[in-house]
């Protein structure tokens, strides 16, 4: 039988793709209850009118903070960021889902939505990080 470790670390050798583990739901808690804290109107406000004051306010570590500041929503999961929760951040930033998500593939808009409604990423290719070398 596999140790739960070396099954947990598979998850880290796909190319491109961040697996919503207990590990980094752990990592991240603070950053996503921020996230969520932009669902109300008035920490919207807050957030917009100081963004590093507002973010002091939240136990997160400097490169979380630094990560929402620089809007690098790669970073932010490789941080423990949850997609669904750092949606709020674009939302606020008046992005869409797709505007968002595209600039984390560094792909246009029109491109991104293009490969999407192509059927997505094609699973030829690279498939694990240890093999890109």
């Amino acid at each position: 039988m596999t140790d739960i470790h070396e099954y947990l670390a598979e998850f880290d050798d796909i190319p491109g793709t961040r697996v919503y583990t207990a590990k980094r739901a752990r990592q991240g808690y603070q950053l996503n209850q921020f996230a969520m804290s932009l669902m109300k109107a008035e920490n919207r406000a807050r957030f917009h009118a100081g963004e590093r004051t507002y973010l002091d306010e939240w136990p997160m570590s400097e490169d979380q903070k630094r990560a929402v500041l620089d809007r690098d929503y790669n970073r932010l999961l490789d941080l423990g960021g949850n997609i669904y929760f750092l949606a709020k951040v674009f939302a606020s930033d008046g992005l869409s889902f797709v505007q968002a998500v595209s600039t984390m593939t560094g792909m246009s808009v029109e491109d991104y939505q293009a490969m999407m409604l192509g059927g997505g990423r094609s699973p030829e290719g690279l498939r694990s990080i240890k093999d890109e070398n």
